[in-house]
């Protein structure tokens, strides 16, 4: 599946987070990862994605499911650290 973003979502989303959406696209390779709807804005689906990221710090990225040219993919709307309640819930789910 590819993962897609906004470059200028990115820059600043590396400002206010410090975490890149290269960084945050590694959430989805942690076989783990936790996937919950958060909400629907405008018609799209938005969900939370909750992920480990070299075996040390657990991500919370939010994102969407588009598809384009019957390809489905990833689109990253923001990430951040996973707060203390959230890498709790990380670490039940697995």
């Amino acid at each position: 599946m590819q993962l897609v973003w906004d470059e200028n979502k990115n820059t600043s989303n590396k400002i206010k987070h410090k975490v890149s959406f290269e960084l945050a696209s590694l959430v989805f390779d942690d076989p783990f990862h936790l996937s919950v709807l958060d909400r629907i804005e405008n018609g799209e689906e938005r969900w939370q994605t909750l992920g480990l990221v070299g075996n040390v710090v657990v991500l919370l990225v939010a994102h969407s499911f588009v598809e384009q040219d019957d390809d489905e993919m990833i689109r990253i709307i923001s990430a951040r650290k996973a707060t203390k309640k959230e890498r709790q819930r990380y670490e039940e789910g697995r």
